[in-house]
């Protein structure tokens, strides 16, 4: 009704009003309306309100204009369904790298969370945020005092690390690993997974990155959250950690030292969960583990074994491959299948009384009628979806 009455443009116009408290009115009512809807949202800015609102921030005023008028600049920036136009809203960037050098927590607050929403997006977009300068103090504020604070900070870090390597490495540049590495003993929940999903985005880049990440101590509470964290924040560990795999051949060292520090138990765990892109990911991680073994064995000659598949084996881990070889998932089936082929042969498979799937004559595969299902039964539970990454 608002709208359709024509306000919109009467409150742009009240924006650069000579009396302070008028003008503050209008901050909080165009705040209102941005924020009810993104069809809202975006007929406010269709109408030209972002540089009024920036010019007014840029000028000084009161606390509880400032505070008002940073909420309204986030509600501007916020949704995601559809995003807002980046033309209009990244504008916003030149006055949000003052806000948040605000004293005030609540100006803090809403300045994060506008960066996090203007930094969530394409490479393109995180590039705009980076240029414009808010990295090193964003890294700052991940140990402010307020977990109110420090949660937009650490989403807006955690969004640009979802970048090329070259942003990633700015982030890392600027100081994120040590104050990362304190966030995964934070009281909260909720921050404690979004630094594991940070992480898992750093180490999901360049080699020297996953290096960085091993040499700023970053891996052995990692280990603890994939043994002992809460459900979600164990994911998003998991994706750190068989991302931090991914140097494999060309960075065997990496995965000795994620290998010395206990990796695999949890990782072979994590194959009794009914959730298969975590599987798949705990799956990834202890192949790329295998491929070194493999490599360690070869240069071992002789009839030396495989130490990793010995290890895996002793954890539980290849009673639990086996038994994979028999999920609905194609994909998962398939990976097992080749994992047990290449890295326990048929006369270790027969050591623990199972046997692999056989191929028939048409080429599927076939498996053993007296395979002992694991008690209670097989128990299968539909895909869930995958973390963001």
């Amino acid at each position: 009704v608002v709208i359709n009455e024509g306000a919109v443009p009467v409150f742009i116009e009240l924006l650069s009003s000579p009396v302070l408290d008028v003008r503050e009115q209008a901050v909080w009512a165009l705040g209102n309306i941005a924020g009810d809807s993104p069809k809202c949202r975006d007929y406010v800015l269709n109408a030209g309100a972002m540089r009024p609102l920036i010019a007014l921030l840029s000028e000084n005023h009161k606390q509880s204009m400032l505070r008002n008028a940073t909420w309204t600049l986030s509600n501007f920036c916020r949704g995601k369904n559809p995003q807002p136009n980046w033309d209009h809203v990244s504008p916003a960037l030149s006055v949000l790298t003052k806000l948040i050098y605000s004293m005030d927590d609540e100006v803090l607050i809403d300045a994060c969370w506008a960066i996090s929403y203007l930094s969530d997006g394409a490479n393109e977009k995180i590039q705009g945020v980076i240029e414009s300068g808010v990295c090193r103090r964003l890294v700052d504020l991940l140990t402010h005092p307020s977990t109110a604070v420090q949660t937009p900070a650490l989403r807006s870090v955690g969004n640009i690390v979802t970048g090329d390597d070259y942003q990633t490495q700015v982030v890392i540049s600027s100081g994120a690993l040590p104050p990362l590495l304190s966030l995964l003993s934070s009281p909260k929940e909720g921050i404690r997974k979004e630094a594991c999903w940070t992480i898992s985005n750093i180490t999901a880049g360049s080699s020297q990155q996953i290096q960085a990440v091993i040499d700023a101590n970053i891996i052995p509470p990692l280990i603890d959250i994939l043994k002992h964290g809460d459900y979600k924040t164990k994911k998003e560990a998991c994706w750190a950690i068989s991302n931090a795999t991914s140097g494999g051949l060309s960075e065997p060292q990496q995965i000795r030292y994620l290998v010395s520090q206990g990796c695999v138990k949890p990782l072979c765990d994590l194959l009794l969960l009914m959730d298969n892109k975590l599987i798949q990911v705990a799956l990834d991680g202890l192949e790329n583990i295998l491929k070194i073994g493999e490599m360690d064995r070869e240069a071992a000659g002789g009839d030396a074994p495989n130490a990793y598949a010995l290890h895996i084996e002793e954890c539980g881990g290849m009673v639990s491959i086996h038994n994979l070889q028999h999920h609905e998932n194609l994909d998962i089936y398939k990976k097992c299948f080749y994992i047990m082929d290449k890295y326990f042969p048929d006369d270790e498979a027969q050591d623990t009384g199972l046997g692999a799937p056989q191929v028939d004559e048409t080429g599927a595969f076939a498996f053993q009628s007296d395979l002992n299902a694991p008690q209670g039964g097989f128990n299968f539970a539909p895909a869930q979806n995958g973390m963001q990454q």
